[in-house]
């Protein structure tokens, strides 16, 4: 029945959206309302979710899923979406800091066997290189921000962390 509606959708019919709408709102509602816990965000979270309905339902595609879990997943994005957009817009709202207490990523790659081959490989790239890699993939610096900070052209930049990477792979496959 949903399937048949959101086809009907595709094709303009309003009477099919609004039967879509009445038979799904109530559902749909709730998950909103348990996201948002709000009447007017979860309200919002409906509208959005609708017109994005109305408008994208050519997209659905029942061979890639339930018509059910298509519309459920779009409430709840909107419902999400509308939630945190709250949040960061409450002035003086902070995040409060918090240190995250699981192990980092860096620090079990160090103890692995995949990190002292990793570390064994990187050993073998020139010093600048293996700087380049370890200020792009640790420290979180773009290629821009490489090559503004090192005076270099931003296609070398790219050029030389392309030719490192692919470096690393022909070492870690031997």
């Amino acid at each position: 029945m949903l399937t048949a509606l959101l086809g009907r959708c595709a094709g303009g019919d309003a009477a099919a959206f609004r039967a879509l709408y009445s038979a799904q709102a109530p559902r749909m509602h709730g998950l909103a309302m348990r996201i948002t816990r709000d009447p007017a965000l979860a309200a919002d979270a409906m509208h959005d979710a609708f017109v994005q309905v109305w408008k994208q339902a050519v997209r659905f595609d029942p061979e890639r899923g339930a018509a059910g879990a298509w519309l459920t997943s779009i409430v709840r994005y909107r419902a999400l979406d509308i939630t945190r957009r709250r949040v960061r817009e409450q002035p003086g709202y902070e995040a409060p800091e918090q240190e995250d207490e699981s192990p980092d990523a860096l620090a079990q790659l160090v103890t692995s066997a995949e990190g002292a081959a990793l570390r064994r490989c990187l050993e073998e790239l020139e010093p600048d290189r293996r700087a380049l890699l370890v200020s792009a993939y640790t420290d979180g610096l773009s290629h821009s921000e490489l090559a503004e900070k090192s005076g270099t052209p931003l296609g070398t930049i790219k050029s030389w962390i392309r030719r490192s990477l692919a470096s690393l792979k022909r070492c870690l496959e031997s």
